[in-house]
């Protein structure tokens, strides 16, 4: 049997995902020989003499070994040039928009995105002077006809949307943003980096909230950004050193003990997601025979609006599911507090199976807008328990109240 040709030495940017998960950022302790990066619980650094920095580390809001090794690997698995770990999700994007924005531009926003975003647009950004505009971002001539030549300076993604599932064409809009001199930025939460990636789609920023996938386990809360390789802003500044200006400047940086907790979660993240995925798949198998469901929004259905473009750009669906049922919010609420398998909660991502209803949870805080949610919609984080059980849970709520 022939013995298959091997370069004599694989480079990092050779490697897998998961290889790149687990090493990236993580050589062995170089003083003990430790396996895994130790957590650098420190404020401040010795100086050999006024200035002499040990590998540039002075003060723990400008740079943490631990945060720098999750650093590393965040923009390693998202294929950037370098990657910043937030204090939240929030944190991060909050810092993209002061970096990036100036009072007087344009920002184009989904229609279907996280409450807290869409509050951190409506009630901090447009307060200091930005303005936006709301899309279907499943709909390229929906962004195209909000962006306003001159004054968008950005467009906004989420991709899955959350709650509904929507799927937006990253090249296409990409495309779309440069043309009109925009930066892309997408929000990669609900996909993860397994099973998407923007910056090699054209998007030029990616965010986080490693709260979720990344760190997997429902013990950590934190956010990060990746920037894609030389993208600069329509002035001719790099994006990648504006954020890190920020980031040090406004200070909402990753403790040393919750970057590690991401960095542990990010080495088993490619074995979960596949898990996520064929648990959410057999829940929509089942939802889909349930007399009492009346839709289901998953993007591996084949009727999905924009299934083909999902199936283009991810690896797989992903493990969030949303479903309406028949009887309205009451029903929808009270499906919500029967099951037992399924904890009630909000957030995503965990190893545990959370149910909630976004219109009295996630996205209360939009409730009256344009991106207020139907009342009888239940979106699922499907969690890696087994399957059958997952089922049997949602069977039991169901049938005694739809």
């Amino acid at each position: 049997m022939a013995r298959a040709a091997y370069p004599f030495r694989v480079t990092s940017e050779q490697q897998g995902f998961s290889t790149r998960a687990i090493h990236a950022g993580q050589e062995p302790d170089p003083s003990t020989g430790a396996v895994v990066p130790p957590i650098y619980a420190v404020s401040t650094y010795k100086q050999d003499g006024i200035g002499g920095l040990r590998r540039g580390y002075e003060y723990s809001r400008s740079a943490n070994p631990t945060r720098s090794a999750l650093e590393e690997c965040l923009a390693s698995l998202e294929g950037g040039s370098r990657g910043f770990a937030f204090a939240s999700g929030l944190a991060g994007q909050d810092t993209v928009l002061r970096a990036l924005l100036a009072p007087g531009d344009h920002v184009v926003v989904p229609s279907d995105a996280y409450g807290g975003t869409y509050r951190l647009f409506n009630r901090v950004a447009r307060p200091w002077g930005v303005e936006h505009s709301i899309a279907r971002v499943a709909d390229v001539d929906s962004v195209r006809a909000a962006i306003r030549p001159g004054s968008t300076k950005m467009v906004w993604l989420e991709t899955p949307t959350n709650p509904l599932l929507g799927i937006a064409d990253i090249e296409a809009i990409a495309q779309l943003a440069h043309d009109a001199g925009a930066l892309l930025v997408v929000d990669n939460t609900f996909a993860s980096p397994y099973l998407q990636q923007p910056l090699a789609l054209g998007a030029d920023v990616v965010t986080h909230s490693t709260t979720k996938y990344a760190g997997g386990h429902s013990d950590v809360v934190g956010g990060a950004v990746v920037v894609r390789a030389g993208v600069q802003t329509a002035s001719g500044e790099s994006v990648e050193e504006l954020i890190a200006f920020h980031q040090n400047a406004m200070g909402a940086v990753a403790g040393p003990f919750d970057a590690w907790l991401v960095l542990r979660g990010l080495k088993t993240l490619a074995v979960r997601m596949e898990r996520h995925c064929d648990n959410a798949e057999k829940v929509v198998d089942f939802l889909l025979g349930h007399p009492g469901v009346s839709a289901v929004h998953y993007p591996g259905l084949a009727d999905h609006p924009n299934h083909e473009v999902a199936a283009r750009q991810m690896r797989r669906f992903g493990g969030m599911v949303s479903f309406r049922v028949r009887g309205g919010e009451d029903v929808a609420t009270k499906v919500c507090a029967e099951t037992t398998v399924w904890t009630l909660g909000e957030s995503l991502g965990g190893v545990e199976s959370l149910i909630e209803h976004p219109g009295r949870m996630t996205h209360a805080s939009v409730a009256g807008t344009e991106l207020e949610v139907p009342a009888d919609l239940i979106r699922l984080s499907v969690g890696i328990e087994d399957g059958e059980d997952l089922i049997a849970d949602l069977a039991q709520a169901l049938d005694r109240l739809a």
